[in-house]
């Protein structure tokens, strides 16, 4: 064996060693990142897991993912089992906005930063990191001051569909929606429940408002609070012999695939928009936060669009329909 390719052998072995070395060293700092996410209720709720894991995996993220079927114990289990593996950060998208100060203050003393999205908590503001949201009072507003648009003078009666009791989109687009008919004399809601955000149970409490207000024939128009109830509502709409869009205006917020098929078939007047990517905000405010150390904007909101008939909502339903809604 010659001195030449022992040399080189040993050499090889090296850089294979020091290789091996570099590959273990990025997998050392290779984020792992907890996700409690409410569950899948609704079309959007879906295309939001999808994007944080396709942003996650872009990033070379580990995410570690919790449904927790709507229920916040399941929530609070998720994110102490994440405090326990040790995870670098957790993103938590709340069911609701109380009941959360003991995990998030465990989280704390972790030292393991959270991040909401897309729903808010009434916590203290030093228990999280930031909060990646929509306005979801101008939500709530843009979709008020269409109705107000739209029928101008006229009477109209109109029935609410809340989302789930006692969480910060039914609360603020509520809020927001009153806001931007008050001092429209013309304009009352006349009738207001929860729909929990789901479809079926938008249908079946749509169905009890046209039965209550004789048989639709009052009704002036259905505002949800989210896209998935109305397309409930419009079933409900069309069972009572009623037409949506017409008969009764649909006015509602998310912007997913299946209200824009509902708009282009002339059975919806209005969407607000809720951009589902809340986790690459969420994901490049916590690769900074980590880099220098210094913390990011509080709250960190994103657009609220108004889609209505004239913005090609055959297209947009084209464009949407493979983001995992």
């Amino acid at each position: 064996m010659s001195r030449k390719w022992v040399i080189s052998a040993a050499t090889a072995a090296a850089a294979l060693f020091i290789g091996l070395g570099a590959v273990q060293a990025a997998d050392a700092k290779k984020l792992v990142v907890g996700f409690s996410q409410i569950g899948s209720e609704s079309g959007w709720r879906a295309a939001e897991t999808k994007t944080a894991k396709t942003e996650a995996e872009e990033r070379g993220i580990d995410l570690k993912f919790s449904d927790a079927q709507q229920k916040q114990e399941n929530q609070i289990k998720a994110i102490r089992s994440f405090i326990a593996q040790g995870v670098d950060a957790i993103l938590l998208a709340p069911v609701v906005a109380t009941g959360w100060d003991a995990v998030l203050g465990e989280a704390k003393d972790a030292k393991i930063p959270v991040i909401l999205l897309d729903r808010g908590v009434d916590a203290p503001e030093d228990l999280y990191l930031t909060s990646v949201a929509s306005d979801q009072v101008e939500e709530g507003r843009v979709a008020g001051r269409f109705l107000v648009d739209t029928v101008k003078d006229k009477d109209c009666k109109v029935v609410e569909l809340q989302g789930t009791v006692g969480s910060t989109p039914a609360i603020n687009r509520k809020k927001g929606f009153e806001e931007a008919i008050a001092g429209k004399s013309n304009i009352s809601i006349v009738r207001s429940q929860t729909g929990d955000f789901t479809r079926a149970k938008g249908k079946e409490v749509m169905e009890g408002f046209i039965k209550a207000e004789n048989g639709g024939k009052e009704i002036c128009a259905v505002y949800a609070h989210n896209d998935d109830m109305a397309v409930g509502a419009i079933q409900a709409i069309k069972d009572a012999g009623l037409k949506p869009g017409s008969d009764i205006l649909v006015v509602s917020i998310d912007a997913v695939p299946d209200i824009f098929a509902a708009m282009a078939a002339g059975e919806a007047n209005a969407t607000v928009e809720l951009t589902p990517n809340m986790a690459g905000p969420a994901f490049d405010a916590l690769e900074a936060y980590l880099k220098d150390g210094k913390a990011p904007e509080k709250f960190i909101i994103t657009e609220s669009k108004l889609y209505t008939p004239a913005d090609n909502p055959q297209g947009e339903y084209e464009a949407r329909k493979g983001l995992g809604y």
